[in-house]
């Protein structure tokens, strides 16, 4: 038996515009190799939000599921923030 292990991410809601999908962006920071800055990367994921719960400005957790269309594959885990919608 295969004993795996989903993949849950935090990250803002950047858009709520399609029916029952969410837009996510994931911030994180790596460094350099070879120079040792400090650099931001972000990484934006389709989420799938059953009840069209989430807005912009939202701080949510999301999990890896099977893909349920060409570019989604993640599923709302929970709303950890409610938060004001970005301009």
């Amino acid at each position: 038996m295969t004993d795996q292990i989903t993949r849950t991410e935090t990250g803002l809601v950047v858009s709520s515009a399609r029916d029952k999908t969410i837009t996510v962006i994931i911030e994180r920071t790596i460094k350099h190799p070879l120079y040792k800055k400090i650099l931001r990367r972000s990484t934006k994921l389709h989420a799938h939000d059953q009840d069209n719960q989430c807005e912009e400005g939202d701080l949510v957790t999301i999990k890896e599921c099977k893909p349920l269309s060409k570019t989604k594959s993640w599923n709302l885990v929970s709303i950890d923030k409610k938060g004001q919608k970005i301009n």
